[in-house]
């Protein structure tokens, strides 16, 4: 763990059961590799957004959603610019598919599951 918080970034991620499994698997450390329809990893700025995203899309589309938390270097996140999808209130970054293993490489301790919905 760094030794200043300001050294990290905290993001959320909303994940179906699929997607939670390969986290699991993973030990809580990575995110799975993005599937070939999906070019770009979406981790979001704020818990309320994540809530949205796996409520109102995760569990329509698969029974269930959940709300992951992770901590990520800022250094890493340096030369990504956080997106507006839709308002101002969705923040994210766009993490090319390709870059998942620095991304991962960079998270800071472990993925945690901070909400579920069915």
């Amino acid at each position: 763990m760094p030794a200043d918080a300001a050294d990290v970034v905290t993001l959320w991620r909303p994940v179906g059961p699929a997607e939670l499994e390969l986290i699991r698997e993973s030990g809580m450390r990575a995110f799975p590799p993005r599937l070939p329809d999906q070019p770009i990893f979406y981790p979001v700025l704020s818990e309320e957004y994540a809530v949205k995203i796996a409520r109102d899309w995760n569990v329509p589309a698969s029974g269930s959603g959940y709300v992951t938390r992770f901590e990520v270097r800022r250094d890493f996140l340096e030369k990504y610019d956080v997106q507006k999808a839709g308002g101002s209130a969705h923040s994210e970054y766009w993490i090319p598919a390709e870059e998942m293993s620095a991304f991962n490489a960079a998270i800071v301790g472990a993925i945690e599951v901070v909400a579920a919905f069915r």
